[in-house]
């Protein structure tokens, strides 16, 4: 079997030869080619081809993009739930104080009482967890003095406080159990998914693995460049409109885009919002932080932000999401290109949006 397909090779590397003074292009073309004939070709130890690799690998890194704004919205639920649970701690806690304190003044008129003369009715009363029991068997109220029935009547309401307090304290401690339990899972469902990505790929050989690192890196070049003509372009008629007396660009969109070119490069980490590095929703996020506007932390949310608009009205600074879950947002920058944090192993990078299937876009603010 090796034999069968050494020949290939040596024709193939020959081939890349005599070629190479042909320049990037014709290496770039070569390498589509290998791509596809390792699609066609299966095999012969049974390892699957790259193209095989690679599409699964994407489908994985989009389950894994699901999942990641499935923790991040569990994120931002488990943090709203423990400062609930805090707060209600805190008032259950100065519930109970107040409560000690109503139980130590019962306690000091009990005593007294005892050194008078033994333990009456009325110091049982004041020693007794639920005073109003005794008051419906005995008739004990009416020989208290004025400051014993206050000192009854605070406790019973202190107790009644500090009970409610520490129901909401229970409850809140459960919902925030509930969510952390959330957390948890959807963070496992992310490294799992990431990990099965991370076995394909280590299935692939060294030049493989080089091969589709310039395959992607090709189509960044070209996404970038044709997002800079579009920039460009933009730029003479705001130059034109603005010497009419008229402008074309929202200072927010404008903000929004130097925003998002300034991170280019930086790595995708999922449930990063910066500033050293992102997930898709966690760049737009900060991207529409530095225009002054707050979008909600997940691509769930942030879709039913601000106005509706077709994908033929886009403008740069726009929202553009992805996929029928809606798990992928990235800002278009013009031309058809967009500049988004892609998935694990990439870096924040110019990409056509023809790349996935559309969902829907919208321009916040």
């Amino acid at each position: 079997m090796a034999s069968h397909r050494k020949p290939r090779t040596r024709i193939l590397k020959s081939a890349t030869t005599m070629r190479g003074a042909l320049g990037v292009t014709t290496a770039a073309l070569a390498s589509v080619s290998l791509l596809s004939q390792s699609a066609q070709a299966a095999p012969d130890d049974g390892k699957p081809s790259i193209s095989e690799v690679k599409k699964k690998v994407d489908k994985l890194y989009q389950q894994a993009e699901s999942s990641t704004q499935k923790y991040n919205a569990a994120k931002e639920k488990t943090d709203e739930q423990r400062e609930k649970a805090d707060r209600s701690l805190d008032a259950a806690a100065k519930r109970t104080d107040k409560l000690n304190d109503a139980r130590r003044t019962l306690g000091n008129y009990a005593t007294a009482q005892y050194r008078n003369g033994g333990m009456s009715e009325t110091a049982t009363l004041l020693l007794t967890e639920e005073p109003q029991q005794f008051f419906e068997q005995t008739r004990v109220l009416d020989r208290m003095t004025g400051r014993q029935k206050l000192a009854v009547t605070d406790y019973e309401r202190q107790q009644k406080a500090a009970e409610t307090k520490r129901k909401a304290a229970t409850e809140e401690l459960d919902s925030l159990a509930a969510s952390q339990k959330a957390l948890k899972k959807n963070k496992q469902d992310v490294q799992a998914k990431l990990s099965e990505a991370r076995k394909m790929l280590s299935k692939l050989t060294a030049e493989q693995k080089a091969r589709l690192a310039a395959i992607e890196k090709k189509k960044e070049e070209a996404a970038r460049k044709a997002a800079e003509r579009a920039e460009k372009a933009r730029q003479d008629e705001a130059g034109s409109e603005a010497g009419k007396g008229g402008a074309t660009d929202s200072a927010a969109a404008a903000k929004v885009m130097s925003f998002a070119k300034k991170q280019l490069g930086k790595p995708y980490v999922w449930g990063a919002t910066g500033p050293g590095s992102f997930d898709c929703s966690g760049l737009t996020l900060g991207a529409w932080k530095s225009a002054g506007i707050t979008l909600p932390r997940t691509t769930f949310d942030q879709v039913n932000v601000g106005t509706k608009v077709s994908k033929s009205q886009m403008k740069p600074g726009d929202l553009i999401f992805f996929f029928d879950d809606v798990s992928h947002v990235g800002i278009y920058a013009g031309n058809g290109q967009m500049i988004h944090a892609p998935k694990p192993g990439a870096e924040v990078r110019y990409e056509t949006i023809e790349n996935m299937p559309f969902h829907s876009a919208n321009r916040p603010g």
